[in-house]
């Protein structure tokens, strides 16, 4: 069986196992089970230059090969194109995108130093599979340096309309860019046919036929085992009774302006003004890691998220119930599937998200007998797979505000309907099937 090479942005600390490994590490983790594999990628770590070998740990079939980015690297590159103008665009936020050619010039040159390391640790037969925005230009790159291997690419978050995507300064390189790899992957039929468009309007029509829709999902199984473990640990035992027979309504996000937070924040100030009744009885739990915070934007961000819980709790709580408990420290994956597990809401509202496995993560951690209700957002990538969610417009503050009011009233025997049918959808969209799909088209 071929060698399978994952190159991303950031490659998982070795020391990292299940409950703390990152997204992608869960998805991979069938997928490096099967086979000897290299995970390259950057450590995480800046120096003063980009470093030109990797630093490479073996444990058993799987190594590690990792580069320290140059800091000026990392700010032209990571921050400066791959957050400050693909991040937006991909996620139909042209306006936020602020377009610099030093910042380009950056991007192209750590695509190009990566190729240059990694192409001298490849074998003939490898597999390898890249992904993410950060890393259009790689295969082109690799190809430029003579590697014949057979090359995937997969996008994680949405691809937009062509029309949106072309008005980005340089799109139809990156487009063509595409073009080095085999099979590319992206998360929904609505991403790849704006791929595809896009590919053919700048005469890459070859590409676009390789472009397919392969929906990553999780591994649901371990996921609720993790949940029922959690519930006897001290952590949930306590944040149970903190809840003194209150309904939970939960949120689970990294700061990002692409999560629909402040319009969150806002529906949920509307069922506390419109739906009287679940004052008192209802408790909101945002939990909401900061990333990027040396962005103005996020910023920025979060200030108008704290304003947000100040003015809600200042408004609407009593000497003995905090309408909203929001937390911007991170905690750990047991802890929160344990407060999944808990949940009667999982409010998932999302202004675009390429899939959102947060969604299929609070299915997974319910109980079957007496399931919660989720609530997401019509333009997550997990929405046309779910019918069992309440679907809301996430920039309508009293749409969400009605389906709270739904999900918190709904009785027992359509809750249970509702998440049978989400069970079946994440149950059937497994993270295993999502890599093997992907590998046996890349194998070819």
């Amino acid at each position: 069986m071929s060698r399978l090479v994952i190159v991303a942005n950031r490659v998982p600390n070795p020391k990292e196992r299940g409950a703390t490994a990152g997204g992608l590490a869960v998805a991979l983790q069938d997928a490096v089970a099967q086979r000897e594999a290299m995970w390259f990628g950057w450590s995480g770590q800046t120096a003063e230059s980009t470093a030109e070998r990797p630093t490479e740990v073996v444990q058993g079939r799987l190594t590690y090969a990792t580069l320290d980015l140059g800091r000026q690297d990392y700010t032209r590159y990571y921050q400066g194109f791959a957050n400050g103008v693909l991040w937006p665009t991909l996620h139909y936020r042209l306006g936020l995108a602020r377009f610099q050619r030093e910042d380009y010039a950056g991007y192209r040159g750590v695509n190009a130093a990566f190729a240059a390391a990694l192409a001298p640790l490849l074998r003939p037969d490898d597999l390898v599979w890249t992904h993410d925005f950060h890393l259009f230009p790689f295969g082109r790159e690799l190809r430029r340096l003579g590697c014949t291997q057979r090359q995937g690419f997969f996008l994680h978050v949405p691809f937009p309309p062509y029309g949106l995507f072309l008005a980005l300064p340089r799109a139809e390189e990156l487009l063509a860019d595409l073009a080095a790899y085999d099979v590319i992957g992206v998360q929904t039929e609505d991403d790849a046919i704006n791929l595809r468009h896009a590919l053919e309007a700048v005469g890459q029509g070859e590409a676009a036929a390789r472009v397919a829709a392969f929906p990553v999902g999780i591994d649901a199984d371990a996921f609720r085992r993790l949940a029922e473990r959690a519930l006897t640990r001290a952590e949930t035992r306590r944040f149970h009774q903190s809840l003194v027979g209150r309904a939970l309504v939960m949120g689970v996000d990294r700061l990002d302006y692409t999560k629909g937070l402040p319009q969150r924040f806002a529906g949920y100030a509307q069922l506390l003004a419109r739906f009287t009744a679940h004052r008192g009885r209802a408790t909101y739990l945002q939990v909401t890691p900061v990333s990027r915070g040396d962005v103005a934007q996020y910023r920025s961000l979060r200030r108008e998220l704290d304003e947000w819980a100040g003015r809600i709790n200042g408004q609407y709580a009593e000497p003995d119930w905090v309408p909203l408990r929001y937390m911007t420290r991170p905690v750990q994956r047991p802890v929160l599937a344990g407060f999944m597990r808990l949940a009667r809401v999982g409010l998932v509202t999302p202004l675009r998200d390429g899939m959102n496995l947060v969604a299929k993560e609070y299915v997974a951690a319910q109980d079957p007998a007496d399931p919660g209700v989720l609530v997401l957002s019509r333009f997550a990538g997990a929405s046309p797979a779910m019918p069992g969610s309440v679907l809301v417009n996430p920039l309508d503050p009293d749409e969400i505000a009605e389906s709270l009011d739904a999900a918190l009233s709904m009785p027992r025997e359509e809750r249970v309907a509702r998440w049978q049918a989400n069970h079946d959808a994440v149950w059937g969209a497994s993270a295993r099937a999502w890599s093997r799909s992907f590998l046996s088209a890349l194998e070819g």
